[in-house]
């Protein structure tokens, strides 16, 4: 059985998007090990949201290469969608998984292995001359990020050791604030459906959370293209979904909303503060602010 480590880097939206891959991995067969020496998978989950981020990044990539130079190592997420040039020149990584890609993960590691095999099998003249025809190892997987209107839709059913389940409901912002490059890296808002969620909800609650956290890169922008609210998705199918689950009243359901912006949650969800008993929301800097009941 092949062995696969995974390391995240970032807001809580990457780690969501982490836990999706290593249950891909998982389902696919393989055995999920420390970030350490001896796995046979290194993929790596990139921030670009500040140069310590992208330097962290470059960091932990040229660290799984060091500890297993036979191993394949991904880069997904947004260190590479921003900075495709630099990564293009980076003998480090093998494939790389821009944003809205990181469901294609299996897929590109059998594209991989199928290309690494019929490698193989020819000459070293031949690999010599293949080497000269590219002047870049790695296997992009990437979108133009900024014009896609699809949403990444990643699932989990079992999400790590924790005693809280995450959800990802929403990706991307509209904001393009002159000194943030999630825009960028993220590209615009799209949000995930609400049966989607629901359904997801329903199997997390099955397996015993009882706590469960919203996270997004813009939360208070969800629903904008699909014609619903935050407040929607919560006050209707979400929470008759978790109370269908939990045998509760809705009323009892503790809700978190995390990276939405800094500003008080009675300004930004004031529907939203007057119909859940705790509401959460932890800003960009990563401080809780708790709204009154």
């Amino acid at each position: 059985m092949k062995k696969a480590a995974l390391h995240n880097l970032g807001c809580k939206v990457n780690a969501y998007e982490t836990e999706a891959m290593q249950e891909m991995l998982e389902k696919a067969g393989y055995e999920i090990v420390p970030f350490k020496e001896g796995a046979d998978l290194y993929v790596i989950n990139t921030c670009t949201v500040t140069n310590i981020a992208d330097r962290k990044s470059r960091q932990m990539l040229h660290r799984a290469r060091k500890m297993n130079p036979d191993a394949v190592v991904v880069a997904a997420g947004c260190y590479v969608q921003a900075k495709e040039k630099e990564i293009q020149v980076d003998d480090c990584i093998d494939i790389v998984l821009g944003n809205n890609k990181k469901q294609n993960l299996i897929e590109a590691l059998e594209e991989y292995e199928r290309t690494h095999n019929a490698d193989c099998n020819v000459t070293e003249s031949e690999k010599n001359a293949k080497n000269q025809e590219n002047d870049r190892k790695a296997e992009i997987k990437m979108e133009e990020i900024g014009k896609t209107k699809e949403y990444e839709n990643l699932h989990l059913t079992k999400p790590g050791d924790h005693t809280r389940a995450y959800i990802k409901v929403q990706d991307g912002c509209n904001q393009f604030c002159s000194y943030c490059i999630i825009p960028y890296a993220r590209g615009r808002v799209r949000s995930r459906r609400p049966e989607d969620v629901v359904a997801e909800t329903g199997e997390l609650v099955k397996n015993g959370f009882q706590e469960i956290v919203l996270t997004g890169i813009h939360l208070s922008s969800y629903g904008v293209e699909l014609g619903c609210t935050l407040l929607d998705l919560i006050r209707a199918d979400f929470l008759r979904s978790v109370s269908r689950y939990l045998e509760i009243d809705p009323g009892d359901v503790t809700l978190r909303i995390l990276r939405t912006s800094s500003e008080q949650p009675a300004e930004v969800f004031p529907a939203v503060c007057a119909s859940v008993p705790v509401l959460t929301l932890r800003s960009h800097l990563q401080h809780d602010i708790r709204s009154p009941i």
